[in-house]
């Protein structure tokens, strides 16, 4: 089986992915990690190199790969991956998908802090922060909404939001 995590940077897929892998005891594979790995660059680094485009083709490759794995799998899955191509439809059909909810506020208390780490962000004020998040979550929120489970992350204990996700599953 495969669990695909899915939501806004800074929702939790990581953090959340990793605390889910080891209860469960599932293999944990971060979708952008391992596109990085298998072209050898950052993330940042192939949209630089070869722009977006090529990104997206290789993220589709990748996703379409481990959704075809036997192994049973927690997927943390980048932002906008659902928002591309007809990758929702594939996710569906091949996990159990999961979005993890956050408010607008929650993001930009979260996001303020790891702009620098967080290329989309990188170059927005913190006064602009709540608008451009808000305004980018209702463009994804039409993708993130056809999860098949939705799971709350505001101000929430890792641990519940693991234990509400094996309850849902």
């Amino acid at each position: 089986m495969v669990i695909s995590l899915i939501g806004y940077m800074g929702c939790g897929k990581s953090h959340i992915s990793k605390i889910l892998s080891e209860k469960i005891d599932f293999k944990l594979i971060d979708l952008d990690k391992e596109i990085s790995k298998r072209n050898k660059l950052t993330i940042p680094e192939i949209f630089e190199k070869k722009g977006e485009i090529y990104f997206r083709k290789l993220e589709r490759e990748t996703l379409e790969e481990i959704l075809a794995s036997e192994e049973n799998v927690v997927l943390s899955l980048g932002g906008g991956t659902p928002v591309y191509y007809n990758n929702m439809e594939i996710i569906n059909h091949n996990s159990k998908s999961i979005f993890l909810r956050a408010s607008v506020s929650t993001l930009v208390e979260r996001l303020s802090k790891q702009k620098e780490k967080r290329p989309l962000i990188a170059n927005i004020s913190d006064e602009d922060l709540p608008e451009f998040i808000a305004k980018h979550l209702f463009e994804r929120n039409q993708f993130y909404s056809k999860a098949q489970f939705t799971v709350g992350t505001d101000a929430r204990e890792p641990e519940d939001i693991v234990n509400e996700i094996i309850e849902k599953l």
